[in-house]
């Protein structure tokens, strides 16, 4: 009948799948310690509200953990996952000189090799399209890494970098001259399987 268990602020390794087996569970709190992986099994603790799993050492998530239907929050924040996940998404801002740049770019601005100096040509010359068909922009070395998990051959889910042009720019699975199975692709299953009002909160910071 236990509905409320605190176990943070130890030097706990390991998560005992046995934790599994208490039906009532709603705040999980697991917090301060030195976790680096989640059983599966969790996914079991159907009455979940609430589980805190911060400043831990966790380096990623089992897909189980979205069949926890009522879960509320997610406190994740100090892990390694997400200082990386954050870092990832740090974004320079793109300097005057590629401004200049993605401006001639996409607005077909004419110019000859005697216009501009060697350099600013070359510059030119190294400009990357913006994978997103809806897009058409272009970048030179200020770009958005993005990772999306994508089917292979209906069997495996294999995690694909894109470079986008700024963090406006949507997937670029997400165009419709993509094939009929590009939805499947840009969708991922897990996504998908999450009701909006479902994770009402997730900490990341």
């Amino acid at each position: 009948s236990l509905e409320f268990l605190y176990l943070g602020g130890n030097f706990i390794t390991e998560i005992p799948p046995e934790l599994a087996k208490l039906p009532s569970l709603r705040y999980l709190v697991l917090c301060d310690n030195k976790i680096q992986s989640i059983p599966p099994q969790l996914a079991q603790l159907h009455s979940l509200r609430s589980l805190s799993l911060h400043n831990n050492l966790l380096t990623y998530l089992p897909r189980e953990i979205l069949n926890l239907v009522h879960l509320e929050e997610l406190s994740l924040r100090g892990n390694p996952l997400v200082v990386r996940f954050v870092r990832d998404l740090t974004y320079n801002p793109p300097s005057l000189q590629e401004l200049a740049g993605r401006t001639v770019k996409t607005r077909n601005v004419p110019y000859a090799p005697s216009d501009l100096p060697e350099s600013l040509v070359r510059y030119l010359s190294l400009a990357s399209n913006c994978p997103n068909p809806k897009c058409g922009g272009v970048y030179f070395d200020s770009c958005v890494r993005q990772i999306k998990f994508v089917d292979f051959c209906g069997k495996y889910r294999l995690p694909l970098m894109h470079y986008l042009c700024s963090p406006e720019c949507s997937s670029p699975f997400s165009s419709a001259s993509q094939s009929s199975t590009s939805q499947s692709e840009s969708d991922s299953e897990d996504e998908a399987s999450v009701a909006a009002h479902r994770m009402q909160k997730v900490l990341l910071g």
